[in-house]
C-alpha cells in the first residue's frame, strides 16, 4: 500500500475513534475541519478554486458547508476512499511522493494534540518515504530563512536546505524533522547553531 496509503488508513481509523470535535495542531482546526480539508484537496476542485479565486469564494465556502454537515462516518469514509480516478493523485507513485508527508502529519496533528501522545514504534520503511519527501520540499519550507539551514537525520545523512553565511543544523529522525518543516511544535528535534540564528529561523518558521 505505501506509506501515504498506510497513513490514510491509520488517520481515518483515529477519525472514528476520537470523534469530529478532537483537537489536532492545526490551529483551531478540530479533527472534522481536518477531514473536511483533506477531502476538498482531492476530491472537490470547486471549494479548492474558492480559495484561490474571489469570485468563486462563495461556492467554495458552499461547498465546504456541504462536506461539514456531512455525518461523521460519511465523511471519514471519503478521506479513507482517497481521490477519484480523475486525479492524478490516484497513481499509486504519484500518491506516494505527493502524500505519504501530508498523511503522516495530519495523522500527528491527531495523536500529537493529546496530552501524553507517545512516539510510534519506529519503522524503516515510513522514514524513508519521508526522507524523500523532506528532500522535495525542505528548500522550499525554509527559503525564506535569514541563515543556512541543513536538515540531519541521526544516521548523519544531510539535506542542505538553505546555503548561507551561518548555519542551524537541525537534527533528528526524518519524521520528526518532517513535522518541525511543516511548522509543529510537538516534534522531537534539536537544533546544532548559533542561539540568535535558531531564534531568527523558528520566528520565520512559525510565519509559514
Amino acid at each position: 500500500m505505501g506509506v501515504a496509503g498506510d497513513e490514510r488508513q491509520l488517520l481515518c481509523q483515529l477519525f472514528e475513534q476520537v470523534g469530529p470535535d478532537a483537537p489536532t495542531l492545526c490551529g483551531d482546526w478540530r479533527t472534522r475541519d481536518l477531514a473536511v480539508h483533506l477531502v476538498v484537496r482531492e476530491r472537490r476542485p470547486d471549494a479548492l478554486a474558492g480559495k484561490l479565486i474571489k469570485a468563486l469564494s462563495d461556492r467554495g465556502e458552499q461547498a465546504e458547508q456541504e462536506l461539514r454537515e456531512l455525518p461523521w462516518g460519511e465523511l471519514v469514509d471519503r478521506v479513507r476512499q482517497g481521490p477519484p480516478k480523475w486525479n492524478p493523485m490516484s497513481l499509486g507513485g504519484v500518491d506516494e511522493a505527493v502524500n505519504a508527508a501530508e498523511f503522516y502529519v495530519h495523522h500527528e496533528d491527531v495523536r500529537r494534540a493529546t496530552s501524553g501522545w507517545q512516539p510510534r514504534p519506529a519503522d524503516q520503511a515510513r522514514e524513508e518515504a519521508l526522507w524523500k519527501s523532506l528532500g522535495r520540499v525542505a528548500k522550499v519550507f525554509y527559503s525564506r530563512s535569514p541563515v543556512g539551514v541543513v536538515l540531519r537525520r541521526t544516521d548523519g545523512t544531510e539535506i542542505a536546505a538553505k546555503r548561507g553565511p551561518r548555519t542551524v543544523r537541525i537534527m533528528g529522525e526524518p519524521s520528526e524533522l518532517i513535522m518541525y518543516a511543516f511548522g509543529r511544535k510537538e516534534a522531537n528535534v534539536t537544533f546544532d547553531g548559533n542561539e540568535a540564528d535558531i531564534l531568527a529561523m523558528e520566528d520565520l518558521r512559525r510565519s509559514f
